[in-house]
């Protein structure tokens, strides 16, 4: 693209976005990605040493990522392809690989950029490494998702994974102060109103500059709107987020940790965050439900309750009612007592289970409906413990070559305190009735 980085004309420069008018001329002038570009920036540090291998970029919209890839291959003096995983087939690749090698045979490399990499299948994907290996190209791929689970280990491991972060308040500011030196106009929001835009942004430094323009269309002479004017102006962006990925997981890990941490405040900030990105509620009340018995259990019998009953009550009335009875059990779960005790008793039982899942049990608890299995000894010895004191007979009931186990241990909190005097008092009528 040999007119990539030539001037455009005063029409062309109109006609632009403003996103891609204040495209950066140089890698010190991209924003909100120091720790790549800055001085002592990864990047930085390989453009210093001379050496560019091929690199996944890795992070969400409006970061940057493009705007990076084309400053590289302007910097390390290489032909700039760009290609769209979406729209590109094997034909695109092919077609771009042989361009790559006519040019290597004239002395200069590519770098090529492929945007949204990780929807290319893994034979696609594979189809770059024998030209990574050889130096045909030089891959710069794009991603939005994590390539840990979206990219072939073979390409992953011929490449370097840079991670770009979202911006932040202080780098969406400095997007807003250069597109008012641009247009030669301060954005017509107060205080409040341009914090509110940048919240909308959401860390998505091409939607702050979309969103921007939309307020210059419709402020008249002398206007400036208030946060609630803007909102009706832009009909506010829909929250980043999509069900089937990392977005989804990482809220989803966040609201569960925040009950575990027994912080009803950020839980239900980050259930409503989801609901408000069009996450179905049942997923939400199931999610509750498996934490109601992994991290609280026995300490709070009623949490798993609460949450089946939230369920019950959100099929009753739908949507938005039911989603206040979801809420409600927000706040009970991570409110409530906390212990894993029975989970993890759980994990380790299984694991018995299945190193020893051939022993017979004593025969003393096994029944003897036969006079052959009253004869090897059935039932032989087994005391009715309701008529014993106590209603407890203090028998061991686990494979005589296993031995007894121990994996319940609850925590002194919650009702698992009272648990725990119980299984204390019959650990002592056990060493008691057995002579221990």
């Amino acid at each position: 693209m040999s007119d990539l980085f030539s001037a455009p004309t005063e029409e062309s420069q109109r006609l632009r976005p403003l996103a891609d008018r204040l495209r950066p001329e140089a890698l010190a002038d991209v924003v909100g990605q120091d720790h790549l570009v800055g001085p002592a920036g990864t990047i930085t540090r390989m453009l210093k040493s001379g050496s560019l291998g091929s690199l996944i970029l890795w992070g969400p919209p409006g970061t940057g990522k493009t705007t990076v890839a084309r400053l590289l291959a302007r910097e390390t003096n290489l032909a700039f392809e760009q290609i769209s995983a979406i729209f590109s087939g094997v034909a695109d690749l092919k077609k771009v690989f042989e361009g790559a090698r006519a040019r290597r045979q004239m002395g200069r490399g590519t770098l090529l950029f492929v945007d949204e990499i990780h929807r290319f299948n893994r034979a696609q994907q594979d189809s770059f490494l024998p030209v990574m290996e050889d130096g045909t190209i030089t891959l710069v791929g794009a991603t939005t998702e994590n390539p840990s689970f979206e990219l072939n280990a073979a390409l992953l491991s011929r490449a370097h994974v840079l991670v770009f972060k979202p911006h932040d308040e202080t780098s969406i500011g400095k997007l807003l102060e250069r597109a008012e030196a641009v247009t030669g106009r301060p954005l017509p929001l107060d205080a409040e109103a341009r914090a509110v835009l940048v919240r909308m942004a959401d860390g998505d430094g091409r939607s702050a500059l979309t969103l921007s323009e939309d307020v210059w269309r419709a402020a008249g002479e002398g206007e400036v709107f208030d946060a609630a004017t803007l909102q009706e102006i832009v009909q506010r962006r829909a929250p980043v987020y999509d069900k089937a990925q990392d977005g989804h997981y990482n809220l989803i890990s966040a609201l569960h940790k925040s009950v575990r941490g027994s912080d009803p405040d950020a839980a239900l900030y980050y259930f409503c965050r989801m609901l408000d990105a069009g996450e179905d509620p049942l997923y939400l009340v199931r999610r509750l439900i498996r934490m109601a018995v992994e991290d609280i259990g026995l300490a709070d019998p009623q949490a798993l309750v609460q949450c089946t009953a939230a369920k019950d009550a959100y099929e009753m009335l739908g949507s938005p009612d039911g989603e206040l009875a979801i809420a409600q059990a927000v706040v009970y779960v991570a409110t409530a007592p906390k212990s894993n005790a029975l989970y993890t008793a759980y994990k380790g039982a299984l694991r018995s289970a299945k190193e020893n899942g051939s022993l017979l049990p004593p025969k003393h608890i096994l029944n003897a409906p036969t006079k052959l299995m009253k004869g090897e000894g059935y039932g032989t010895g087994y005391r009715y413990d309701h008529d014993e004191p106590d209603a407890f007979s203090g028998q061991d009931y686990f494979p005589e070559k296993m031995g007894r186990q121990a994996y319940y241990d609850p925590v002194e909190r919650g009702f698992e305190r009272e648990l725990r005097k119980r299984l204390d008092y019959w650990a002592r009528l056990r060493r008691e009735r057995n002579g221990g």
